[in-house]
């Protein structure tokens, strides 16, 4: 096995990784297999046609584009599930203060309200 590259349980000739390169790329990265079954693809690669090779390559090839778009769509939303969890709470923290001010704004109010009752109480006793 000396001229064999291993590559997680998957054993691979260098005469066939040479040869197959790209495609052996493609199996290995492929979500959709196990090792056994990258092994077997592997394994029939130099019997297969080309037009056969052909095929698993779209296959592999369409099977990556697709995985890439839902982890695109998937990170997108989750990006607009943080962003609308930053707008609620920008929200909050609005809401928030707004209440501060207006009980602020109340406790002067009232405040002012007892001071001016003083004052014309004091006016009316004199």
């Amino acid at each position: 096995m000396a001229d064999d590259q291993k590559t997680s349980g998957v054993v691979i000739p260098d005469d066939v990784r040479a040869k197959f390169g790209e495609i052996i790329d493609l199996v290995l990265g492929s979500e959709s297999m196990n090792d056994e079954e990258r092994q077997y693809w592997i394994n029939i690669l130099p019997v297969m046609t080309p037009e056969q090779i052909q095929n698993l390559r779209d296959i592999l090839e369409n099977e990556k584009k697709q995985l890439k778009a839902i982890d695109e769509k998937y990170a997108k939303e989750l990006d607009q599930a943080g962003q609308s969890q930053l707008v609620k709470k920008m929200a909050d923290d609005r809401m928030k203060k707004k209440q501060q001010r207006e009980e602020s704004e109340l406790t002067h109010t009232k405040k002012e309200q007892e001071e001016a009752d003083s004052l014309l109480k004091q006016i009316e006793g004199q």
